[in-house]
This record gives C-alpha cells, sequence and structure tokens, in this order.
C-alpha cells in the first residue's frame, strides 16, 4: 500500500502564512507529479499547484504570487508555502500524487486532507 499524509494546516489571519507537508510512504518505486488541490466550503476540488518529478509547477490563477510548491524527491514530499492567504482560500487541502509502486504498478494516491482556515 502507499499512504500520503499531509501536515501544516491550521488556523491563521488573513495576510498570514502557513506550511503544508505531504509525505509519501509506502512499497514506492518512483514518484511522478506530486499537488495539491483543494476543496472549500460547498464548493468542488480544484487544483491548486502541481509540480513534476523534475521541478516543473503549475499553479492555479487564483494562488500565482503567493503560492509556491516544492519537493524533496529523496524524500518523497511535496510542500506548499502558502504566503498572503485570503478568506477564500479557506478549504480542505489534499495531497496527491502519481506513484509507481513495487507491486502493483501505477497508482493515483490521494490523501485525507488538513483543514486551512483563513480568517478576516
Amino acid at each position: 500500500q502507499v499512504q500520503l499524509v499531509e501536515s501544516g494546516g491550521g488556523l491563521v489571519q488573513a495576510g498570514g502564512s502557513l506550511r503544508l507537508s505531504c509525505a509519501a510512504s509506502g512499497r514506492i518505486f518512483s514518484v511522478n507529479d506530486m499537488g495539491w488541490y483543494r476543496q472549500g466550503p460547498g464548493k468542488q476540488r480544484e487544483l491548486v499547484a502541481t509540480i513534476t518529478s523534475g521541478g516543473t509547477t503549475n499553479y492555479a490563477d487564483s494562488v500565482k504570487g503567493r503560492f509556491t510548491i516544492s519537493r524533496d524527491n529523496g524524500k518523497n514530499m511535496v510542500y506548499l508555502q502558502m504566503n498572503g492567504l485570503k478568506p477564500e482560500d479557506t478549504a480542505v487541502y489534499y495531497c496527491h500524487a502519481g506513484v509507481q509502486t513495487a507491486i502493483v504498478g501505477y497508482l493515483e494516491v490521494w490523501g485525507r486532507g488538513t483543514l486551512v482556515t483563513v480568517s478576516s
């Protein structure tokens, strides 16, 4: 089995910062694209940012210039540095990864999510 575990969510005032972390564990051969998605109250899940194994990044327009995604391939971890947070960033943030496993081949894996609440 492969697991993604997020951490770093919490309550922050508007304009503040948070850093989310996500660790992939299990019988992993390699990790391809990793990313962060979010689902706000009453909204559908949406892409926040993705990063390839080579470091190419992609961001939603709503977070460009405020959020930075990065990864540590040696540790199978991905991070999301969130600055200039706004109340509309309030959501459950989910980690996602495309993982090549040692046993069952390629898997799309999701974490359970971490709640980010931004107060005005």
